[in-house]
């Protein structure tokens, strides 16, 4: 069970793709390669944006990467072998990224043997990497299904999603703790912007808590944490910063929290006035 039909029954494709189409030709030529063509059907129906926080690469930036992972990770390879364990593109059977995480994972093409037959390496240079023998629609299937264990990514999220890639604005909200407990808090936030869908999350006990969802009507996606201080993080898109402002303020209110100060993701004050 690795098709993309399989994919498609697991995680949903958008109903409008974001910028579906791409020069692959193009690509291919820069590269030198044939590129799998499973993976140029999954950028076809999905479009450009995530899965989780594995974030597809179109062609444009499978170029840009292949020459990036060249010049870093070739530079450094000859002090620190340890470091970097692969050939890399363009030499033989070299690694070639297709997908990659906030973390710094990269998601790569080892290109041995035919496009239909790469397999994927998962790398970090601070951390390792391992080898699967599976290409990319296959990979993520596996490991999205929960039947492949991917130490460096860590267990999928309970219920698996893909967000298309789109303008959005990010504005962190920093809480005063408020009286009411962190669960009883969340739910109040919860209910505010319901429907809500789970987006995975991090519990180690009071001080160490990231809750992950998606307001589903409205196309926000939110953290609620304590993990880097108390705060409710949201993107959405530009359009809805007024009701985003109003939606958001009003459930902290609700949660018996006072708003400490309001930044952008850039680290400059939001919604003030």
């Amino acid at each position: 069970m690795g098709t993309l039909e399989d994919l498609i029954q697991l995680i949903p494709p958008p109903g409008e793709p974001v910028d579906p189409g791409g020069d692959w030709q193009s690509a291919e030529k820069e590269l030198g390669l044939v590129l799998p063509p499973e993976f140029k059907a999954l950028a076809a129906r999905y479009g450009a944006g995530n899965f989780d926080d594995l974030s597809l690469l179109s062609p444009g930036e499978l170029v840009v990467s292949a020459r990036d992972l060249l010049g870093t990770a070739g530079a450094f390879r000859d002090d620190c072998p340890e470091m970097v364990p692969f050939a890399l593109w363009p030499e033989p059977s070299g690694v070639l990224e297709w997908a990659r995480t906030g973390n710094g994972d990269s998601l790569c093409w080892l290109t041995e043997g035919e496009p239909e037959d790469w397999t994927t390496v998962v790398w970090n240079p601070r951390a390792g990497s391992g080898r699967y023998p599976l290409g990319a629609v296959a990979f993520l299937c596996a490991y999205f299904g929960g039947r492949l264990d991917v130490q460096l990514l860590g267990p999928p999220p309970p219920e698996p999603w893909f967000d298309s890639r789109r303008a959005r604005s990010h504005v962190y909200v920093k809480l005063s703790a408020g009286e009411l407990p962190y669960e009883q808090r969340l739910g109040i936030l919860r209910d505010t912007l319901s429907p809500t869908a789970d987006r995975g999350f991090h519990d180690e006990g009071e001080g160490n808590r990231q809750y992950h969802f998606k307001a589903g009507d409205r196309d926000w996606l939110l953290t609620y944490e304590d993990c880097y201080g108390h705060q409710i993080r949201v993107a959405f898109p530009p359009e809805d910063d007024g009701e985003a402002r109003a939606v958001v303020l009003g459930a902290a209110e609700a949660m018996g929290c006072q708003v400490l100060r309001v930044m952008t993701i850039e680290g400059k004050p939001a919604w003030l006035g």
